[in-house]
């Protein structure tokens, strides 16, 4: 009988991968089990290495190792209930999500991106959302808070709408200008406001816009935030 030995993940996977996405593919490789050994993972990749002749088996375990902590620090892999004075773990739940999940890592870079604390208004009406997974719903809702926040703010007509508000609230003179700045960076700061809101929330008026992309979808929310920033700073500043 011939014994075939392989480690977690394939060879040149462990010396190519980045860390992150070498710790996904070790999740994946740990399976359903209920209980996993940092130990015995690493023993078993070294004796394979080991019979296949790897030159470099230090450094292949090494990098296992790297992506086994990268894991831990994610929570991804934790204590397991019954055993926490041993060397016995368990995949997390949100290690069995993320593993069996094909944009898994995307929604830890998006997580991530997210970490901190949003604008309240935001936090209490877009994050619930994104965390939902529903992103072009969380993204359209970012932006439409923009806007209803700048005419609350600059008391405009309820007729403009979109781009047409933010020019006029942001233009030269208008209610949110900065009166101290160069005319450029007022006319810059009107564009950001009128650009992202042609780019990402009038679109999604008309039509489906489809966001399959976690870390995209935060990126949105996270402009949002930025632009309700430079709004409450002008709020400051006119004592609006």
């Amino acid at each position: 009988m011939t014994i075939s030995y392989s480690g977690p993940v394939p060879t040149e996977q462990i010396r190519q991968m980045p860390t992150a996405e070498l710790a996904i593919a070790l999740l994946r490789s740990l399976g359903t089990s209920p209980t996993v050994n940092v130990n015995n993972v690493l023993r078993g990749a070294e004796q394979a290495f080991q019979h296949h002749n790897e030159s470099d088996t230090d450094a292949l375990l090494a990098r296992l190792a790297d992506a086994w902590g990268w894991l831990e620090s994610r929570g991804l892999v934790g204590p397991h209930p019954s055993n926490t004075k041993s060397e016995w773990q368990r995949v997390t739940s949100a290690g069995r999500e993320t593993a069996t999940d094909a944009y898994g890592i995307s929604k830890l870079w998006a997580a991530d991106r997210l970490a901190g604390k949003l604008d309240p208004v935001l936090e209490a009406k877009v994050r619930p959302i994104f965390n939902l997974g529903d992103y072009e719903t969380a993204c359209f809702a970012a932006m439409k808070t923009v806007e209803v926040e700048v005419r609350a703010a600059s008391g405009l007509d309820a007729s403009l709408l979109g781009v047409d508000l933010m020019r006029q609230a942001f233009k030269a003179e208008g209610p949110l200008a900065d009166p101290g700045a160069h005319g450029g960076e007022v006319r810059a700061l009107m564009e950001l406001f009128a650009g992202a809101i042609g780019a990402f929330k009038n679109p999604a008026s008309h039509r489906t816009v489809h966001f399959t992309d976690p870390v995209e979808a935060a990126e949105v929310i996270q402009l949002a935030d930025l632009l309700l920033r430079l709004l409450r700073r002008a709020q400051q500043r006119g004592n609006i």
